[in-house]
Parts: C-alpha cells; structure tokens; sequence
C-alpha cells in the first residue's frame, strides 16, 4: 500500500504540495531520490528492478506520482511496468493532459494504477480502473491511496485531516509533514485491508507508516512548489525496523536545477 495527500492551488503562496509514503517489499532494490544520470532533468528515486519510478519532478516543475489499485485481477503476463508512467511522461515535452489522451488507448495493458501527473496550469488523475481514465483536478485537497482518488480508507482519512489542519494554519515546516507520515499508529478496523493476510501484516496495512519486517514504508516524501517556482522536495528512507537510513533534500531557486 501507499498513500499521498496534496493540496492544487489551495493556497496562495504554493501551487503544489504533496505528501507522500511509498510502501514496497524491503528486499525489492531501490536507487534513493536524485538526479537520474541518463535524464539529468529528471529528479527522481529509482526502482532497480524494473527501472521506473513511483514519483518524479522536471526541471519545468512538472510532477508525476503514481500508486498500485488493489484489485483482485491478476497482473498480465508480460505486461509492461507501471514505474515507466512517470519517466515516460517527464522525457516528453507535451503537457499532463495530451499525455494522458495518447496513453488512454494502452492503458488496459498495464496491471491497476493511479496516476496524478501536473504541469504548469493543471493536474490530472487517470486510472485504469473506471471511468472516464482521466480528469482535471480543480483546486482543492485530495488524498490518494491503493484505490481511486478520495477513496475514504480509515488511515487515508485521518492523514488528509491532519493535512488539511496544517494547511489552513500558516504552513511552514515541512518537519510537521513528515511526523504526519510517519504515524505508525494502526486504525482501531479497516474494512480496506484485503482477507488473507496474517494479522501482524493486516495491522501493519492500517496505519499510515507500515512498519513490517518483510513489506512496509521504504520512503517518505515532500514536495513543495511555490507559486514563485521556488521548490523544496526531500525523502526520508526507512530499513525494515522503520529507522531512518538516509535523507536527501533539493531546495530549487526559480529557474535553478541542480
């Protein structure tokens, strides 16, 4: 499971701020947040094993994060990953919604996602697991975890309502984002956690940092655009006991990359 919330032009001093916990089997390889040395006007971490990524960020701000859909259909045989949504996005010049349009036809060949990519003027959520695939996002608030968009799971409600406190307030410290997803407290029930599970893994799945020997919160990250283009993204990594092993943090000027 992952989980994110995000604010869209919800206040006047930040155009996009993202929040966000990537869960992920401990044994599975992972290059942690940085310049990509094949596409250096990418900022991303890296999945060693098929080569994509969960969440991304271009030299012209535009954003890209995608989850898995929980569902019960079984993944295609040799169907193409899920991680290349969001290079492949980044590595092209067209905007979130002319992406998404030529994606729609092929979308069906890819095991459930969610995906939320963002340009300079709008944002839009695309999933292959209803319809329409995909739609603009007005400005607002949104949370998003292994189902569609808004879907009210217990852990995924309880972090957006602390979100949306710390918005309203006068955001400024991104150290309260982060202490926001690492809330490692399971929910009291959780009709979202799927049967079959053992129970040590289903209280896991309930709170907002799964903290699991096998399968739990790999990283944790914020992204911070200012309306000036001013840019603040850091990841926090996590080993299977949950310390943290490694923090990496780009702080952008306008018109500056690394």
């Amino acid at each position: 499971m992952c989980l994110l919330v995000l604010a869209w032009n919800a206040h006047p001093e930040y155009r996009l701020i993202v929040a966000a916990n990537r869960d992920e089997y401990h044994e599975r390889p992972t290059a942690p947040l940085g310049l990509w040395e094949t596409a250096p006007h990418i900022i991303a971490g890296r999945d060693m094993l098929a080569g994509g990524t969960w969440l991304g960020l271009d030299r012209q701000r535009r954003f890209g994060i995608i989850t898995n859909f929980r569902d019960l259909q079984q993944a295609r045989p040799g169907s193409p990953s899920r991680g290349e949504l969001i290079p492949s996005y980044l590595n092209q010049d067209r905007g979130s919604a002319a992406f998404l349009d030529t994606l729609a036809s092929s979308a069906t060949n890819y095991s459930g996602f969610n995906l939320l990519l963002a340009d300079s003027n709008s944002l839009w959520y695309a999933t292959n697991r209803s319809e329409p695939f995909a739609r603009a996002l007005q400005p607002g608030v949104h949370g998003l975890s292994n189902h569609s968009l808004d879907t009210p799971w217990p852990k995924l409600v309880r972090v957006r309502r602390q979100f949306e406190r710390w918005l309203s307030s006068t955001p400024s410290s991104t150290a309260e984002l982060f202490a926001m997803l690492n809330d490692r407290a399971p929910a009291p029930s959780d009709a979202s956690i799927p049967a079959g599970l053992t129970p040590e893994l289903a209280q896991a799945l309930s709170a907002p940092f799964v903290l699991h020997p096998v399968y739990g919160t790999r990283c944790s990250t914020i992204l911070v655009l200012e309306t000036s283009g001013r840019t603040y993204l850091a990841e926090h990594r996590f080993d299977a006991h949950g310390d943290l092993t490694g923090e990496t943090i780009f702080e952008l000027d306008t018109g500056k990359w690394p």
